[in-house]
């Protein structure tokens, strides 16, 4: 029971935290899970969950996405997230650079996502200091954007930050915005649950599948309160909130505790 209250807590409020940020759920859901089940089962179980929330966030406001950036931004991104899965294998054995202990739970600094930590970390100030803030893309940069983004979440599996970073400065309405980081979510997730599903079917007899439910609802309750509140807050305010959260997951990210 203790495992219910905990992951569905962890559901609802992630789902809500990444209806504005576009990224969390995942970061949130795998560790949590990981403390209940193997580590194959907990990935395979979050993957589920976050699409299927993706998909259930479409049915809300996905009628606000922009076209022309999900073509821009989202197709790159689709076909460097399968470059960057192919170099994973060839990197994956790389030492990382630096490894310590608190606790008896070990964390890893590894090349990469130090990386994407020190991207996220600029990209966040571009949304906190007032003289930043004024600046923006140009729209020749969203595939650029898209590249990068779909690169690093196959070679980590950390594109929604990123994805963010470049979104939010694309000069959309926070409804444009939102939805549009939904729908390409959704096509990243699908190429994701592609290369998953033999782990998946491996690990089938093992899903407790009325937790899976559970989690899924309680995300979809996350997703219908963070809809009720986009329409309370202003895009400063929503540029503001992604900014900080950039900024906290690029320290956890350098840190190897994400």
């Amino acid at each position: 029971m203790t495992e219910y209250i905990i992951i569905c807590l962890f559901a609802l409020l992630g789902s809500g935290l990444t209806f504005f940020s576009g990224f969390g759920l995942g970061t949130l859901l795998v560790p949590v899970f990981a403390i209940f089940f193997p580590i194959d089962l907990a990935i395979a179980l979050t993957a589920v969950v976050h699409f299927l929330n993706n998909i259930f966030k479409l049915t809300l406001i996905g009628k606000n996405a922009n076209r022309q950036i999900i073509l821009k931004f989202g197709f790159p991104a689709i076909l460097s997230a399968f470059l960057g899965a192919y170099v994973l294998t060839f990197i994956v054995n790389i030492s990382p650079l630096y490894t310590y202990a608190i606790s008896d739970k070990i964390f890893y600094i590894t090349p990469v996502k130090l990386i994407i930590a020190i991207l996220l970390f600029i990209f966040s100030l571009f949304d906190i200091v007032p003289k930043l803030v004024k600046l923006d893309f140009d729209e020749k940069y969203i595939p650029l954007g898209g590249l990068l983004s779909g690169f690093f979440g196959g070679l980590s599996g950390n594109q929604g930050a990123l994805r963010t970073a470049f979104l939010i400065r694309a000069n959309l309405t926070k409804e444009a915005f939102i939805a549009t980081g939904v729908v390409i979510a959704v096509l990243i997730d699908i190429s994701r649950l592609t290369v998953y599903s033999a782990d998946i079917l491996k690990v089938g007899d093992k899903i407790d599948y009325t937790l899976l439910i559970s989690a899924t609802l309680s995300a979809f309750a996350g997703a219908v309160l963070g809809n009720r509140l986009l329409k309370k807050i202003t895009i400063k305010t929503l540029q503001l909130i992604v900014g900080v959260m950039l900024l906290i997951f690029s320290v956890l990210l350098a840190l190897g505790i994400v």
